[in-house]
């Protein structure tokens, strides 16, 4: 009979986490590179070249614009590919997974473990973009700074939804959906190449519950150098996605492998 307790953490998990890191740790330079040249790359061709066509948006240079939002969606990128590529490999191909579990170690420790690391990983990424908008001078200002934390919500928010996913999937080919039904349409109604605002009414009212969407409320105003308008709000968006996607990838994951 599955199981619906809540999930309960040990330290035991620092230990996992550790693993994963070590592993990356090897391949971290070509990690990090692979993670963000996607973002890279559109930020260069539509930053520069949809820019000088489009000069500002609400008195904002496209280019500023485009970043601020992009960033989000590279951390979005990044977590989603780690709690789901990788996850499934150490939970299903490598059996990783289960070898832990012949250790003193809770299945719980684990997806914990898996979706901090998919933060942190995804955190990384982030921390790469904003060294090359540093270097095209944006978002070189203190708010900047509390971006980072968010950012790390981001990735918790993201790898806790794609553990949902990876505890379902029967192989690789699965994840092919999630990226082109889920993410894909959630980047073009979120915000990040265009204000939501130009969406129809019924698009900008689920834009509004998106988790990518609070992201980039919470995010693209720090790196302009403002306060968010209502934080509050967009946070609980957020933590009830992250929480949320967590249980939920807990609860499927118990019944996977604790038949």
């Amino acid at each position: 009979m599955m199981s619906y307790a809540l999930p309960s953490f040990s330290t035991r998990f620092i230990p996992i986490w550790r693993r994963n890191f070590l592993v990356w740790k090897k391949l971290a330079v070509a990690s990090v590179l692979g993670n963000i040249a996607d973002p890279l790359i559109t930020l260069i061709a539509f930053g520069y070249g949809l820019g000088s066509l489009l000069k500002s948006i609400d008195g904002i240079p496209y280019i500023h614009y485009l970043a601020s939002g992009s960033i989000c969606m590279s951390v979005m990128m990044a977590a989603s590919f780690e709690a789901l590529y990788s996850a499934f490999s150490r939970m299903h191909v490598q059996k990783t997974w289960e070898a832990l579990l012949n250790a003193p170690l809770d299945l719980d420790d684990v997806v914990l473990a898996e979706m901090l690391w998919a933060a942190t990983k995804s955190l990384f990424s982030g921390i790469a973009i904003l060294v090359v908008m540093f270097l095209l001078g944006i978002g070189l200002h203190p708010h900047t700074l509390l971006a980072l934390p968010l950012l790390f919500l981001v990735g918790m928010t993201f790898a806790s939804l794609g553990l949902v996913f990876n505890a379902i999937a029967k192989g690789y080919d699965f994840f092919t959906y999630y990226f082109t039904l889920v993410l894909t349409p959630m980047i073009f109604v979120s915000g990040v190449y265009y204000p939501v605002t130009q969406l129809p009414g019924w698009l900008q009212v689920i834009s509004h519950y998106l988790p990518l969407g609070a992201a980039v409320r919470l995010v693209r105003p720090l790196i302009l150098g403002e306060w968010p308008v209502d934080a509050v709000g967009n946070l609980m968006v957020l933590l009830a996605y992250c929480l949320g996607g967590f249980y939920v990838a807990t609860l499927l994951t118990r019944r996977r492998l604790l038949k």
